[in-house]
């Protein structure tokens, strides 16, 4: 069974800054695109940041240059990385981490989804 598990939420001043991590552990084929959502009281669930294998990222427009995305492909798991400097009040949201692989279905190939239970970032103002 795979499990994706996120940590590193925590409540923090405007300003500041937090680095969530998610592991990645249980059988898993292969990892293609890693990315990060979040999800605000009476919001929508958002893209914040994607990676993809070969390292190439891209990030929502609020979070240019304050937050960035990384991953560690080691031989037996994978992390994925925030790093969130600069944060906002409005950054406040459950953050969920996700893992797209590749598998086959019925009707030919698709990328599977994984997702963590996400963690609690909270920033004061």
């Amino acid at each position: 069974q795979v499990q994706l598990v996120e940590s590193g939420g925590d409540l923090v001043q405007a300003g500041g800054s937090l680095r969530l991590s998610c592991a990645v552990s249980g059988s898993i084929f292969r990892i293609d695109a890693m990315r990060w959502f979040r999800q605000a009281p009476g919001e929508q669930r958002e893209l914040v940041a994607l990676i993809n294998p070969d390292g190439n990222t891209n990030y929502a427009d609020s979070v240019k240059d304050r937050f960035t995305i990384s991953r560690d492909n080691a031989k037996t798991t994978t992390t994925l990385y925030l790093q969130m400097n600069s944060l906002k009040p409005e950054d406040t949201a459950v953050y969920y981490c996700n893992a797209l692989s590749p598998a086959e279905g019925p009707r030919g190939p698709y990328l599977r989804d994984y997702w963590g239970q996400g963690t609690q970032v909270t920033v004061s103002s």
